[in-house]
């Protein structure tokens, strides 16, 4: 397994999107649930490979075949990517993130009255 996350291709993250959704398959399974027009199996199969080597993926052999599984949940993958979009693009600041979504009339009034029950609770359980 990796000892630290590391950022996926396109490809090798829609891969494991498929992967978190099965919970566990084999590659024609993951090209099966691929929309058209499917990639290649080899092309799947070599991918996958690649995300054991990353420690993204582990697997389970039957003889020449084998069956694989995340090894990396979706949310530790997604903690891993919104801390960097932070860091990357708005200087480590929530603010800064939440307000270029508000800016962009991205947030209906339903989600935001969700961030503003969670900030509440947060603030609540800091006391």
């Amino acid at each position: 397994m990796a000892k630290h996350i590391r950022e996926l291709t396109r490809v090798e993250e829609q891969i494991m999107q498929l992967l978190w959704d099965m919970n566990k398959g084999f590659v024609k399974d993951i090209v099966a649930r691929f929309p058209d027009p499917k990639p290649a199996y080899s092309t799947v199969s070599t991918i996958v490979r690649i995300l054991v080597e990353k420690g993204f993926v582990g697997y389970n052999a039957y003889g020449k075949t084998h069956q694989y599984y995340p090894v990396i949940s979706r949310e530790k993958y997604r903690g891993f990517v919104s801390a960097k979009l932070m860091s990357d693009y708005y200087d480590d600041s929530l603010q800064s993130l939440v307000s270029a979504f508000v800016r962009k009339k991205d947030i209906d009034i339903e989600e935001a009255d969700e961030i503003i029950r969670l900030l509440q609770k947060f603030k609540k359980n800091q006391k």
